[in-house]
């Protein structure tokens, strides 16, 4: 490791340590996972993971949050937020990530009241602060921790300290919620986020990862890493992946040729919505 990063992990350490007992905001994705890592690290039986489990998470992500923390000997204590209530989710506006993250905190919060835990602390690192994230506002505004922007931490950073930690997780694509696939203006419901589901899950059974499925309406728009595009267009899978996502709820399937395109719903310069 170099020295630089080295420092920045020390850094980290040194700021949970001064915290005292935490809560951490624990989704299974690359950044939340190193937290939990290394609060446990320094805190033990002092810090609580908190993970949501709700429509906007797929069974598939859950579980693996699950797994990789018992492997860190961690059980997270698992909340089950009713977010789809939210005015935000039938209206859908771009801040709607605001008012979920918002209401997921606040959850979050009330959990660890009863355990006398005055913290609470998110994956947020230093490369989000320059994406389209409204819930980060939410976050600030509630006073939750990022430890890791607080330790100078990006992304690249945060996957080789992960690495170099034999977290299963440190080359694993970035994650979002499934209501990420639903443009804005379009209510987010339970059935429309299982058939989301159900259609990613399909293509992750025939071997790609890094994906997602947007739901335009009755079409499935399909992103993936541009070099499993080709794989995808082959006769032999094409079919099978089409009578899948049919089968999920779908009636038109399209694989778009840019790719997958991490945010391409959100609006601004860049926007595919």
């Amino acid at each position: 490791m170099n020295a630089a990063l080295e420092n920045k992990l020390e850094r980290l350490r040194t700021h949970l340590k001064h915290l005292g007992p935490l809560g951490v905001a624990y989704s299974g994705g690359v950044d939340s996972t190193l937290l939990l890592s290394v609060a446990h690290e320094v805190l033990g039986e002092r810090v609580v993971a908190l993970t949501v489990d709700s429509p906007l998470q797929s069974r598939r992500e859950v579980a693996g949050a699950m797994a990789v923390a018992r492997r860190m000997g961690v059980t997270p204590r698992v909340l089950s937020p009713p977010v789809l209530g939210l005015e935000a989710m039938r209206h859908n506006p771009p801040d709607r990530c605001y008012a979920c993250k918002r209401f997921i905190f606040s959850a979050m919060r009330e959990a660890l009241e009863p355990l006398g835990i005055a913290h609470l602390a998110h994956g947020a690192n230093l490369d989000d602060l320059q994406d389209h994230r409204p819930g980060l506002a939410a976050a600030r505004e509630l006073g939750i921790l990022a430890p890791l922007v607080d330790a100078h931490l990006g992304k690249a950073e945060i996957r080789e300290l992960s690495r170099q930690r034999g977290l299963p997780t440190w080359d694993r694509p970035s994650m979002a919620c499934l209501a990420s696939r639903v443009p804005y203006g379009t209510a987010v419901t339970g059935e429309l986020l299982a058939r989301v589901e159900a259609a990613e899950e399909v293509l992750r059974e025939a071997g790609f990862d890094g994906l997602r499925v947007r739901a335009h309406g009755d079409l499935a728009r399909i992103e993936l890493a541009p070099d499993d595009i080709p794989r995808l267009a082959r006769a032999e899978l094409r079919g099978a992946i089409v009578a899948g996502l049919k089968a999920a709820g779908f009636r038109y399937v399209a694989l778009d040729l840019e790719g997958h395109v991490s945010g391409s719903l959100n609006p601004g310069p860049g926007s595919r919505s």
